[in-house]
């Protein structure tokens, strides 16, 4: 491997090493490295179960070991870091992987029973619970489970907004929105009431629920100043949904304003809205 020799280095020193060239596409040069992790992490001068764990879990995601171990893999961090440091950032981030790998496979019971380990309440970090709560949005919302998809989505985004993860945070305010939309009542319950009186079910339904439209107008005033900075794209499902919910609740401030830059606009689903 090029650009440094791990010798002498510290255990956590390579780990944040590995992880870089990850994020940089280097792959091939992270798994070598990731042996050596591996190795030294479980050697008696230089033990470190947290360590051990951590590299377990991106080796299984880059394909250091059989495909048909990938699972049991995951798993075995799982139980490790529960044992070791339960309620940890990289305890939570081993239980998304292990959800995303059964919801990958359409194991999606599994996948919610794996997202349910994750609690603030556990002590695990609010990006990992924000995270896990867009997840499990996105899975009921494959099932048609709208209602709780809802519910989910919207404490997702309220936690990505806390933090200041405002690409998250931007992507599932579109999420719920798209699927508010689909029925609007005046007096329905606002999401905050909704998510405190949430009460835990036996599983996944086809439960859907009317929206309310101070909590889409709510959603439509933060997404509406960072998305009509720039109009232009061929394919603006986004702005789309600006406009949707402009007429769907009558406050036509909204669609007028993006209808005033219509030269900016590239997509040619719009233009024919404002063309008819």
């Amino acid at each position: 491997m090029s650009g440094r020799d791990s010798e002498g280095s510290t255990l956590s020193d390579d780990l944040e090493l590995m992880l870089a060239l990850l994020s940089k596409g280097k792959t091939s040069d992270a798994k070598v490295l990731s042996d050596s992790i591996l190795e030294r992490s479980r050697s008696s001068s230089e033990r470190n179960h947290d360590i051990e764990a951590r590299v377990r879990i991106e080796r299984a995601l880059i394909g250091a070991v059989p495909e048909e171990m990938i699972g049991s893999e995951l798993r075995w961090c799982v139980d490790r870091l529960n044992a070791i440091s339960s309620g940890s950032s990289v305890h939570g981030l081993a239980l998304l992987n292990l959800a995303t790998w059964h919801a990958n496979r359409g194991e999606l019971m599994m996948a919610l029973a794996t997202h349910s380990e994750i609690s603030i309440n556990n002590g695990h970090p609010l990006d990992i619970n924000s995270l896990s709560r867009l997840e499990v949005g996105r899975i009921l919302s494959s099932m048609n489970d709208y209602g709780p998809a809802m519910r989910h989505l919207w404490s997702a985004r309220s936690g990505f907004i806390e933090l200041g993860m405002s690409p998250e945070a931007i992507a599932t305010s579109l999420e719920w929105l798209d699927l508010a939309l689909d029925d609007i009542r005046d007096g329905s319950p606002t999401m905050a009431s909704r998510i405190e009186e949430a009460k835990p079910r036996h599983g996944p339904g086809n439960t859907t629920f009317p929206s309310n439209p101070s909590d889409i107008t709510s959603i439509v005033e933060y997404l509406f100043p960072i998305l009509t900075q720039d109009l232009s794209g061929k394919s603006r499902l986004d702005i789309g949904l600006i406009i949707e919910a402009s007429e769907k609740l009558n406050r036509y401030v909204w669609k007028d304003a993006i209808a005033s830059r219509k030269d900016e606009i590239q997509d040619p689903n719009l233009l024919e809205v404002f063309q008819s």
